[in-house]
């Protein structure tokens, strides 16, 4: 990752922007072993308390480790109850990298947010019916299915 994707323009500026990367090799204890890093890459998205909330495995092109990241912060943000700044990352997910295997989960939770934020389960139907339309064969719509419902 370090020849492609680390060196990347777009991945040095969305890290810069809204991450304090820590590197380390997958054998180094003790943090391997807190964090359960078993190989590399392995990319761990933790909050300020060290709490894990994103996980990825294995290598992952520039659009692709990019989407994962901002899905990373952005289920971090929505943990954290700031819908609106999870929101906003989940669009740029949506907006930047469509076609990304991360895109159905920032549909998910770009739906989630939003009927949190409105109450509104049409918000949910919503979010459904387009990863039914989009993202037919992904577990986030199989995870979305019982919206279909409201």
């Amino acid at each position: 990752m370090d020849a492609v994707t680390y060196s990347d323009d777009r991945v040095i500026e969305l890290v810069n922007r809204l991450l304090v990367p820590l590197k380390i090799p997958y054998d180094q204890q003790p943090l391997a072993g807190e964090f359960r890093v078993r190989w590399t890459p392995t990319i761990v998205v933790l909050d300020a308390e060290r709490q894990e909330h994103h996980r990825t495995v294995g290598y992952l092109a520039p659009e692709e480790f990019s989407a994962s990241l901002l899905v990373g912060v952005g289920k971090t943000r929505f943990d954290h109850g700031r819908l609106e700044e999870g929101l906003n990352l989940f669009r740029e997910i949506l907006a930047a990298y469509p076609e990304s295997g991360f895109a159905p989960e920032a549909t998910y939770y770009r739906g989630v947010s939003l009927f949190k934020k409105t109450h509104d389960p049409g918000q949910l139907r919503e979010t459904y019916e387009e990863l039914q339309t989009k993202y037919p064969a992904s577990e986030w719509t199989t995870r979305a299915y019982p919206y279909k419902l409201l």
